[in-house]
């Protein structure tokens, strides 16, 4: 049976029900039985025997023989790596970053993290054309003064962090600069606490940014989206008013990268 969506187009509803019996068990810590997914889902056993069995027969279930209950098997990572691999972040991202240079007037930037730098993927210049020397594609920055590093910092164990402050240092750029571990694990927690990450002239005077954490399907920072621009333009009374938007955008295009976004 076939029925319309809100969109007007087509959906099979057997495709949808197996989307939604492959999601569950994704979800699922340890295997579960028929009648717990058949509850669960609003889904009658017999259905659900014919779905799993599907997945089973395509080798992305398995059942366990003591207990006969039904788990995914790493297949379906095998296929996601495939997806991933594939996926392009900066193709993603560009409309977000785009809509964004228009709300703030500034440039933005997406950067990821390599060999313990952040790196420049991508960037929209904004109509205030300010953009650091250091803010073109493929240029790198230091983790502990920049938006985007102390975001990627969230991923950190206590020994990551050792390490990186032995190998890399800690700067001190402006007056601004955190230079003791004890300030980068303040400021780190902060930033976990709301959900974003500012560079307060900590990298290059004047110039000040506000960053966003861009995750993946792990729950892992794998990039982030900054806002560049004059510290007398990108004030607390201009930007505070604007964050929604910015947190909104990444999280779309986190989305996008497979990160689901579970309610409280």
């Amino acid at each position: 049976m076939e029925t319309k969506n809100s969109s007007g187009t087509k959906a099979n509803q057997s495709s949808e029900k197996m989307l939604v019996i492959l999601e569950y068990l994704a979800n699922q810590r340890e295997p579960v039985r028929l009648l717990d997914i058949s509850k669960e889902l609003g889904v009658n056993v017999s259905t659900v025997l014919r779905f799993v069995t599907a997945l089973v027969n395509k080798g992305y279930a398995a059942q366990d023989e003591e207990t006969s209950r039904y788990y995914l098997t790493y297949k379906i990572c095998a296929l996601a790596n495939r997806v991933s691999v594939k996926i392009d972040i900066r193709t993603i991202a560009k409309p977000y970053m785009e809509e964004l240079s228009k709300i703030f007037g500034e440039s933005v930037c997406l950067a990821v993290e390599d060999n313990e730098m952040v790196v420049y993927i991508e960037v929209v210049e904004g109509s205030g054309q300010i953009l650091r020397i250091t803010q073109r594609i493929g240029n790198v920055a230091p983790m502990h003064c920049t938006g985007i590093g102390k975001l990627l910092l969230m991923n950190y164990s206590e020994a990551e962090l050792d390490h990186l402050i032995q190998v890399k240092g800690l700067t001190r750029f402006t007056d601004h600069t955190l230079t003791s571990k004890w300030q980068l694990k303040e400021e780190i927690e902060s930033i976990r606490q709301r959900g974003y990450a500012y560079d307060d002239e900590e990298c290059e005077r004047g110039a000040r940014c506000v960053a966003a954490p861009v995750y993946d399907t792990s729950g892992k920072v794998i990039a982030g989206i900054s806002i560049t621009g004059p510290a007398n333009r990108l004030t607390d009374t201009f930007i505070k008013p604007r964050i929604p938007s910015l947190l909104q955008m990444v999280e779309s295009i986190s989305r996008k990268m497979g990160y689901k976004v579970f309610e409280s």
